[in-house]
């Protein structure tokens, strides 16, 4: 039965996911102020985000086996705590290297504050009535990401960059005091701890990470990348052959052999890898290309947020309508079209062509994102509801992690060959480096070459889109079951 409080609750857990959301969008924002202020290169940017990721993702599945086992709401203030204390860290950080090292800190907490919110959603609300909630959930979240930008421009714009962290401690703080007084706790059945399963896929997940970051850094044959790859195949080889085996498994292999579960997986990490590098430029292409600066540069993302808010709503109505399937493949296409325009962009375009990729890309995510989440989610039997969850972020972050590695690399190769061979390397690396010169001779030849490249990482995305809709249209069923899954198990309320 779904819990009497749930639009509470679900007001509560859009609150303690600002935070991240918030974050993220920030830091694309303060890129240009990091490259500045702090000397951060091209390299060190892509760490400040990457290293985030790869402690993210290798620490999801634990984190959501453990808030399945001690409870959800534990790990959703955990999960606060830790994010909240890392941003006030980062706030004094001196170095590229030591904001670094403070990243890897808040994935720590993102890890636990990312499965516990999905986990405890998929608890208090049933089959009828999820989706309209995750649309909520999103619609929400996308205003958030609306208002951290603006606000976030607005610090740069009259502090330092550290200012931009700042942002994330009254939101956790608030967060955690709400969650304690609203959220009941939540736990799946007592079980023995996995320490094996989660030891396995703690290093073979960060071993992935690992491996696909150092691909963008030293090249595909390079020892470092090699090698977290092999230890990435051993470690997750293990880690799904002890998870077959052991009677009492963090994440039950059978998950997988449900299509829906399988398909909606599958969509999102295709669809994550095409997205995250290409955002990553368009942050770039606008306060370099276009010359905005931070606060209008956070302003120009509006066309793409509201046009999501908007689309969620409707695409619940086509879900229901309709079908998942076509709510989920349509909209897939829809970001894909998005990329396709973004393709077709020239440094004098201004900001029209740009704003109409954006209504595309929102009116995409509005109709796919609840369909593709809500039936990931519906697939889980309760029990496994934090760990099921993890799949979802930690295969989203596995998709931001290549993209980012991958499509950086693209960028940074195309971008490259464009600029003369004569040229010094910090101008060769990025085009920060070249406008800095204040030679506008170079300066038109950087920005050319930066939107070609951009072209280039958007054919990925449209690529990225076509091929995530057939897989969603091939592979998502109307129905959810929990096929090899095992029989849904209760899970345990207490009340607060």
């Amino acid at each position: 039965m779904p819990h009497p409080r749930r639009w509470l609750i679900l007001a509560v857990l859009c609150l303690t996911m600002l935070v991240a959301v918030i974050d993220n969008m920030v830091l694309n924002i303060a890129i240009p102020a990091l490259i500045r202020d702090l000397g951060a290169s091209q390299s060190d940017i892509q760490w400040i985000i990457d290293s985030y990721i790869l402690v993210f993702a290798g620490l999801l599945l634990t984190a959501g086996s453990l808030s399945d086992r001690h409870g959800r709401r534990l790990g959703l203030v955990v999960g606060l705590a830790v994010f909240g204390g890392a941003s006030v860290l980062a706030t004094i950080c001196q170095t590229p290297g030591q904001l670094i090292v403070v990243r890897g800190l808040m994935g720590v907490g993102a890890a636990f504050l990312m499965p516990g919110t999905l986990s405890i959603l998929t608890t208090v609300f049933d089959d009828t009535e999820r989706k309209k909630a995750i649309a909520v959930w999103s619609s929400v979240l996308m205003l958030g990401a609306l208002g951290g930008p603006t606000l976030g421009g607005l610090l740069l714009e009259h502090f330092w960059w550290g200012s931009v962290f700042l942002l994330n401690v009254p939101i956790a703080v608030l967060g955690i005091v709400a969650a304690l007084a609203i959220i009941p706790e939540s736990r799946g059945p007592a079980s023995k701890p996995d320490l094996a399963g989660a030891l396995l896929s703690t290093v073979g997940m960060a071993a992935l990470v690992w491996g696909v970051i150092s691909s963008a850094k030293d090249g595909w044959s390079s020892p470092e990348t090699v090698g977290g790859f092999a230890v990435a195949v051993v470690f997750l080889s293990a880690f799904a052959l002890w998870e077959r085996g052991t009677p009492e498994p963090m994440l039950p292999m059978g998950l997988f052999r449900n299509r829906n579960f399988a398909g909606a997986s599958l969509s999102i990490v295709l669809l994550s890898f095409s997205a995250g590098g290409v955002m990553l430029a368009l942050t770039q292409y606008l306060q370099f290309v276009l010359g905005y600066g931070a606060m209008k540069a956070g302003l120009a993302f509006i066309p793409l947020l509201v046009t999501t808010v908007a689309f969620n709503g409707i695409g619940v109505v086509v879900d229901k309508r309709l079908g998942t399937r076509v709510a989920v493949a349509g909209g897939l296409l829809l970001m894909g079209a998005g990329f396709a325009v973004l393709t077709t962009l020239s440094p004098d375009d201004g900001y029209l062509k740009l704003a109409s990729a954006l209504v595309l890309m929102g009116m995409g995510s509005g109709i796919a994102a609840p369909a593709a989440v809500g039936t990931l989610l519906g697939a889980l039997p309760p029990d496994r509801a934090g760990v099921g969850s993890a799949v979802n972020d930690t295969v989203q972050q596995v998709g931001a992690a290549l993209s980012v590695a991958v499509l950086g690399s693209v960028l940074t190769a195309v971008y490259r060959s464009a600029m003369p061979a004569d040229a010094s390397e910090p101008v060769r690396n990025s085009i920060g480096g070249a406008l800095a010169t204040g030679d506008p001779s170079l300066a038109r030849q950087a920005k050319d070459a930066f939107v070609d490249a951009m072209a280039a990482t958007s054919v990925v995305g449209v690529v990225g889109g076509v091929a995530a809709a057939i897989v969603a249209a091939s592979v998502i069923r109307p129905r959810t079951t929990v096929d090899g899954a095992g029989a849904p198990a209760p899970s345990t309320m207490e009340p607060v």
